[in-house]
């Protein structure tokens, strides 16, 4: 699928997985983003700190350190109130009411178009973001 680029904004993408890390900083870059990095919650608190024109921040739930992703995007919602926050996570082990008000989540992996909306400013579909399949319960004729 082709994306539009997007017009130049800055990203924190807080991630402990290198790999998916990667992935996402090379697509977003290519989005016309300006991606920063950090490894748990704090290298973002200091990248958010030293960084007023961050404009998005997108993190995972579960990262190393004193912080978890949702203690993060709160204590964002509160001290930077105009960043844009978008959560994702593989598990879907949370209710999406513990999350900062206006912030959007998406499950692990997610639907890029979904997450191009966000960014863009474009409206979302009114359907729900389902979990990925395999976090989602079966249905009863599959089940023993």
């Amino acid at each position: 699928m082709q994306f539009e680029r997007l017009a130049a904004a800055v990203i924190l993408v807080v991630e402990d997985d290198a790999l998916v890390q990667l992935e996402l900083a090379d697509w977003l870059t290519n989005l016309g983003l300006t991606v920063l990095t950090a490894d748990n919650a704090e290298e973002g608190l200091t990248l958010l700190d030293a960084r007023p024109d961050i404009e998005f921040l997108m993190t995972d739930i579960q990262l190393p350190g004193t912080l978890d992703g949702i203690k993060l995007a709160h204590h964002v919602a509160e001290r930077w109130p105009p960043i844009k926050i978008l959560v994702v996570s593989g598990m879907f082990k949370t209710e999406l009411a513990v999350l900062p008000a206006g912030s959007h989540f998406f499950p692990k992996p997610f639907n890029r178009q979904h997450l191009w909306q966000v960014l863009s400013g474009s409206d979302l579909p009114d359907a729900p973001i389902a979990p990925p399949a395999h976090h989602r319960p079966r249905p009863r004729s599959e089940r023993a």
